[in-house]
């Protein structure tokens, strides 16, 4: 599947446009059979907003890929080196503003430093380049550099890879960058539901990883209460549902390792 391509069908079968156009059909579709179909689909789209606004079903669906990989009890006391996968900066807003813009995924880039600390000896790679559609050259990667600059980080230890689209390119071309040889330890980065698909990736591309979660979106207090918030609920099964097409999509391109990639002895944390 293009890149153009899986951009334009996340557009279509996203929840909320979904539900949107079941919406618009009962509006605006009159006349005979078609207006009983209509109005159908207007009362299952009400429906639908209805049960995501009170129920945590987003909640549930994001915490089954968050919980696939948890955050580690303890760290490795080696690490050769440590990937961060983008997605965390704002880079068409950044080049409006002139000053770096994250987003809701800023945990990634913020965990830079601490680790940095920590392991003073390893590698660091950030990937991110564009994966827009409409601003293919305004890059992730630069904008990182900016607000690691901006907190101090000593950004001669990273090496920024501008080029990757998608999860699929930051593993390939991160890979053709670093250069990983076996027996060696690698933290990857990147939000606790990204976590399944973008190890199944790296371990396809022939790179073990250890999983290093972050940005965690459906803390346990939101599974049992019932709440009245139509835009989080729908936030949250939009992030999950992209998640469960990609890694579908990904499967059936060849380009994980399973369908819904678990921990095994390489990517559990010793």
């Amino acid at each position: 599947m293009s890149f153009a391509l899986s951009k334009i069908f996340w557009t279509l079968t996203a929840p909320g446009n979904l539900l949107l156009l079941f919406l618009l059909t009962g509006l605006f579709a009159t006349g005979g059979f078609r207006a009983r179909r209509s109005l159908l689909c207007a009362r299952a789209a009400a429906v639908g907003l209805a049960i995501i606004a009170v129920l945590p079903v987003g909640a549930w669906s994001m915490r089954t890929l968050e919980q696939r990989f948890p955050a580690p009890a303890s760290l490795p006391a080696h690490v050769d080196g440590i990937i961060v996968l983008g997605g965390s900066v704002d880079q068409v807003a950044t080049a409006e503003t002139g000053q770096p813009e994250v987003n809701a995924a800023a945990e990634r880039l913020m965990v830079i430093p601490d680790l940095a600390r920590r392991y003073p000896d390893a590698r660091i790679i950030f990937s991110g380049g564009s994966g827009e559609l409409r601003d293919p050259d305004e890059k992730e990667a630069p904008v990182a550099r900016a607000a690691l600059e901006e907190i101090g980080m000593d950004i001669g230890r990273v090496t920024f890879e501008g080029e990757s689209r998608n999860t699929w390119e930051n593993a390939l071309f991160s890979r053709d960058l670093m250069h990983p040889q076996p027996g060696q330890t690698w933290l990857l980065v990147t939000s606790a539901f990204h976590m399944p698909r973008s190890v199944g990736i790296f371990r396809h591309v022939g790179w073990p990883v250890v999983a290093y979660p972050v940005d965690i979106r459906a803390p346990k207090t939101l599974l049992y209460r019932p709440d009245f918030d139509l835009l989080r609920g729908l936030e949250l099964l939009s992030q999950s549902v992209h998640e469960y097409i990609g890694l579908l999509a990904y499967r059936l391109l060849g380009r994980t390792d399973s369908l819904f990639p678990a921990p095994d002895a390489a990517t559990k944390t010793p």
